[in-house]
């Protein structure tokens, strides 16, 4: 078994995370933060904007399991590529679209994935592509969110139909 290591931003964290919890062969899923310029930023700071960190997953994978392709075909589709600094209702750019490539290897993918994802989507990509940076792991009470809230409003009106937009498209790819 081979592992590695995939990190996205594509708005909310809680988001991301509840769909790739969801996906054969990922190991684990955590929120947190990175390409920002201040040491060890707080939840606070980020919404804040000021600080340039974006929330992101880094997403650990079985690469026997689960290709970092299909993860990135994944991402391009349960977030909008195409709005800068937003997604929905979540404005900033703490809420970009961002991929932190891990390896040359990965850039390369992610660079041959956005091209094909012109030709579907009917605007622009802005997807950052960017060489990883520090990362911080978000407060504890950001981890598994929408498991243990799942009813509260952003989760139920926001998070779920990403999952049961995943849950219908990659339905091969799916746990359950």
């Amino acid at each position: 078994m081979t592992k590695d290591v995939a990190v996205f931003g594509g708005g909310c964290f809680w988001c991301l995370e509840a769909v790739y919890q969801e996906i054969k062969g990922v190991e684990r899923v955590e929120s947190g933060y990175t390409g920002g310029r201040v040491a060890n930023p707080s939840y606070e700071q980020v919404c804040e904007g000021t600080t340039g960190h974006a929330e992101v997953v880094a997403v650990t994978f079985d690469t026997g399991q689960i290709s970092y392709r299909e993860l990135l075909e994944i991402f391009f589709t349960i977030h909008d590529p195409t709005t800068l600094n937003r997604q929905g209702n979540d404005v900033g750019t703490q809420y970009r679209s961002v991929i932190y490539y891990q390896s040359s290897q990965q850039k390369k993918v992610a660079e041959q994935v956005i091209a094909e994802m012109a030709n579907v989507w009917d605007a622009p990509i802005v997807t950052e592509l960017s060489p990883a940076e520090t990362y911080y792991k978000a407060e504890e009470y950001h981890q598994n969110y929408f498991r243990q809230h799942p009813l509260q409003g952003y989760c139920a009106f926001v998070v779920a139909p990403k999952v049961a937009k995943l849950r219908k498209i990659f339905v091969d790819k799916v746990i359950r």
